[in-house]
């Protein structure tokens, strides 16, 4: 540690500032030297439940200000000290993230290459920061690279790259990524980007959700919760008692995606909506889509769209699965009304043909 602070400017200029400030009557604060300053706010920002404490703490005076801008602190910050708010959006916040990204700040470059891809427009910067992020190891950014080249996002259809989200969604997996390691199951049993094997696709599936179970045990530990079933392991969609938001309540860029997009003026969304632009139906999501037609649609109905298979099953769980089968029970009720009017208007027409002769 002391071989950060070996710098001679650092050291001398903290001396001469808290010399100055002594002698003219400066508080205590002032007698503390810049490295422990600097640790101290790296600490708060490492443990931060938003940006506001982070920026409290800056505002005891200006030097915890100036000393609040330092890369070891921004590096520090932790997930929910970058997670701007949508509504909370201003050049201010961007520069920000801007400033924490360019400290190393892997969630701060997560974040932003989300804001700027999928809300500014701004894909080639986005692209770069999700890279970036995705270079150092984090897992989002890893599984929203994987995302991006599924679908072929900011391009055309013949632009996706299979083989290459498929690999992206691996390492996304090894670094605990449930739904990652969900997506590569479902890739492995389709042969979707990789060599086909039902077998090993399915032992994928069943990791995924045995990890999800256990993460809803850990969560609701003490809380009465009731033990899932060991069917739920089996299942295409996961475990039908893990609340649907599970996979997004600690992730800060699909909150902001859902904001943004929610509140939104209503000239825009009549464009995207003209446009043929649709959201992830998984509301906690936020993806819109880049172009026509570029989320998959549910099988069954038609109706919804996802941008993943790991926003299809939460949507399921989440109670897709009972308003499906009633569109499919309407449908079907109209196809048979459908088809008795039809068979009605045939014995007419024949009953009509005999009166005539």
């Amino acid at each position: 540690m002391a071989a950060m602070w070996s710098g001679k400017s650092w050291t001398d200029e903290g001396a001469k500032r808290r010399r100055t400030t002594l002698a003219c009557g400066g508080g205590a604060f002032d007698e503390l030297h810049d490295e422990l300053v600097v640790s101290i706010l790296a600490d708060v920002a490492a443990t931060a439940n938003s940006p506001a404490d982070l920026a409290a703490a800056t505002l005891t005076c200006k030097r915890f200000r100036e000393l609040g801008q330092h890369k070891l602190v921004l590096a520090r910050a932790s997930p929910r000290c970058v997670a701007v708010r949508a509504k909370g959006w201003s050049d201010d916040a961007h520069r920000f993230l801007l400033r924490c990204s360019d400290a190393g700040n892997t969630d701060a470059s997560y974040l932003l290459g989300m804001i700027l891809y999928y809300c500014a427009g701004n894909r080639p910067a986005g692209s770069e920061l999700l890279a970036q992020a995705a270079l150092r190891g984090h897992a989002e950014a890893l599984y929203s690279m994987a995302i991006i080249q599924f679908n072929g996002s900011g391009g055309s259809k013949d632009s996706r790259n299979l083989l290459v989200a498929a690999h992206l969604c691996a390492h996304a997996a090894g670094r605990g990524h449930t739904d990652a390691l969900r997506e590569l199951g479902h890739c492995v049993s389709d042969g979707y980007g990789v060599r086909k094997s039902v077998s090993a696709g399915r032992r994928l599936l069943v990791q995924a959700n045995f990890n999800e179970m256990c993460a809803a045990l850990r969560a609701g530990a003490g809380q009465g919760v009731q033990r899932p079933s060991h069917e739920c392991l089996l299942s295409d969609f996961g475990c039908h008692h893990v609340a649907a938001g599970r996979a997004r309540a600690a992730n800060g860029a699909n909150e902001f995606l859902a904001e943004w997009f929610a509140t939104r003026p209503a000239a825009v969304a009549e464009a995207a909506a003209g446009a043929g632009l649709r959201l992830c139906s998984q509301p906690a999501c936020g993806r819109p889509e880049t172009r026509k037609n570029e989320f998959r649609r549910c099988s069954a109905c038609g109706v919804v769209v996802y941008c993943s298979r790991a926003c299809q099953a939460l949507h399921w769980r989440a109670g897709h699965r009972t308003e499906c089968a009633n569109a499919n029970a309407a449908g079907n009720a109209n196809a048979n009304v459908q088809a008795g009017a039809a068979a009605g208007g045939s014995n007419a027409n024949a009953a009509a043909s005999a009166l005539m002769a």
